[in-house]
């Protein structure tokens, strides 16, 4: 998943932990606070384990699912308690908020009781330290590339003060509706870990889960915190081990070294399920896409783009290929989002349109073309298989693409910078678009500085603009349908699929809710021995 590339540049690729890595090949960890709930032992799709400091946890979202949000709490979260209606945000170390008429001035109230992982209490002193180490200059807990990462979500701050120490405001710099979302990203830990040292390798939050133990590349152990203000987890451990190949991570769930794998090969799904493993799934916000050099003949023009999206067949591919772990996306819109219109639905599979398009363009005779394409990571699906299968469409009317491949830590630092890897006329990657709202426009909006294929539209601006300003969430849902609805028109991007989130879990597991997210709630979850 494209996410907070800027925090994501330079991490390394490196091998499958061995079988005694997965159970006891390392010191063991501190006692458990866990209730007798079992160790839950995840295959992630990762090439590394995430970074455990805050924000720079990296690894996309399923860094943040397994790592972030574990071991960390912003003012707000996402209510991962349902399986439908998606993920809606709700109070986490502040119970409440308000805004003035402008929606630029915020006040949150913040919750009374809250311990961090060390003994210490949270407070308002608390938000200052944490919002001074991401956005204030010369912050002697802070480095560049952590307040680089922040700054896709504290970028807007004016300002902020604690008011007393049941309250802190936040004044953005112009209106921002989505501030409450974005403050969910900007986690609180603990000052005195901070002024401790070293805190990347001593990682201190509130969230359900405290740090144990930590092998480099191979194994993170979690461990539940008793005193979480929810309740504790059910968990006695949880162990995350990076598991890039998808035929690794199918062989340490059937072995039993793992209980849990994060995206099963589709191919492995019906005997998975024959063998009695446990196949979770659910729609969320997630589409899988080409992104097109918009300002590179003959991409810069829009009927050769819609041509390309014309020219692919996505129900065979979400058929045939991903087994029905994904859905045709036919717009920009992800299917399980406010934002989605089944009236957008335009690129249906039409090569002899294609072609016409193509025709009309002055390129009949097809053309050459490049794309990137990550070899794994986080939403990725099956990357290079899928793009082999678009590779084949669109050669079919002409396009004739070649596929270069790239470790996807390198592909997310090259696009932080705006860079194309490989000198490619395309990017394959995955993304969501309202997980977090900040990001939208650095996806889509003029002036990112990522790499966007040079795409701009100033009525998407335009929307993007009132969305932001909106404190209302219909509003500024109604205001990001019509932008994309615009988007699906310009087809900057090739629209392929909508991942449905798949996961395979040994029969042993119990209690886990799949929510419309990318991320989980892991409290409820169990492992019988």
């Amino acid at each position: 998943m494209r996410l907070r590339v800027t925090a994501l540049a330079g991490l390394l690729a490196l091998a499958l932990a061995a079988c005694s890595a997965a159970r006891g090949g390392t010191p063991p960890a501190s006692t458990s606070d866990g209730a007798g709930g079992g160790t839950l032992v995840v295959g992630m799709t990762s090439s590394d384990l995430p970074n455990v400091d805050t924000v720079l946890n990296g690894q996309g979202f399923e860094g943040k699912r397994f790592v972030g949000f574990q071991l960390y709490e912003g003012l707000t979260r996402h209510d991962l308690s349902r399986t439908d209606g998606g993920a809606p945000l709700t109070g986490a170390l502040a119970t409440s908020w308000t805004h003035g008429d402008d929606a630029r001035t915020w006040t949150f109230e913040l919750r009374q009781g809250v311990k961090f992982h060390d003994g210490t209490p949270f407070d308002a002193d608390a938000v200052i330290v944490n919002y001074d180490r991401y956005t204030k200059k010369g912050d002697p807990y802070a480095t560049a590339a952590l307040q680089a990462a922040a700054g896709e979500y504290a970028g807007s701050f004016a300002s902020y003060r604690k008011v007393d120490d049941r309250h802190v405001e936040i004044v953005t710099k112009s209106p921002n509706g989505h501030l409450p979302d974005d403050v969910a990203h900007l986690y609180i830990v603990s000052p005195a870990a901070l002024k401790k040292g070293d805190f990347g390798k001593n990682p201190v939050g509130t969230g359900p889960f405290r740090f144990g133990s930590l092998t480099p590349g191979q194994r993170l152990e979690l461990l539940p915190f008793k005193d979480y203000w929810r309740g504790a987890a059910k968990l006695d451990k949880l162990v995350l081990r990076p598991i890039p190949d998808p035929a690794a991570r199918l062989a340490a769930l059937r072995s039993g070294e793992v209980d849990w794998i994060e995206y099963p090969s589709p191919d492995d799904v019906t005997a998975l399920k024959d063998a009695g493993f446990q196949i979770s799934v659910n729609g969320y916000d997630h589409i899988w896409y080409w992104i097109l050099d918009t300002a590179k003949k003959p991409w810069s023009d829009v009927r050769v783009r819609r041509a390309a999206n014309y020219a692919i067949n996505r129900e065979s591919l979400a058929k045939d290929l991903l087994k029905g772990t994904a859905d045709p996306a036919y717009q920009a819109a992800p299917r399980a989002t406010g934002a989605y219109d089944a009236a957008g639905d335009v690129y249906s599979y039409d090569p002899a349109k294609a072609k016409a398009l193509l025709a009309e363009a002055g390129v009949a005779g097809g053309f050459e073309t490049t794309v990137v394409v990550p070899t794994a990571g986080s939403g990725n699906l099956l990357p290079v298989p899928i793009a082999e299968s678009l590779q084949r469409d669109l050669a079919a009317v002409g396009i004739k693409v070649t596929i270069k491949t790239v470790e996807w830590s390198a592909l997310l630092g090259d696009e932080a910078s705006g860079k194309v890897p490989l000198g490619a006329d395309a990017i394959a990657q995955s993304t969501t678009l309202f997980q977090s709202e900040a990001l939208l426009p650095l996806f889509l909006g003029s002036g990112s500085p990522f790499w966007t294929g040079h795409y701009s539209n100033k009525q998407v601006d335009t929307l993007f603009k009132k969305a932001q300003e909106s404190p209302d969430q219909t509003e500024r849902t109604a205001s990001y349908r019509e932008a994309l609805g615009l988007v699906t028109q310009d087809a900057p991007w090739l629209f392929v699929v909508n991942d449905r989130n798949p996961r395979a879990l040994a029969p042993r597991v119990k209690g886990l809710v799949q929510p419309q997210s990318w991320f989980l709630d892991l409290t409820t979850v169990t492992v019988a021995r």
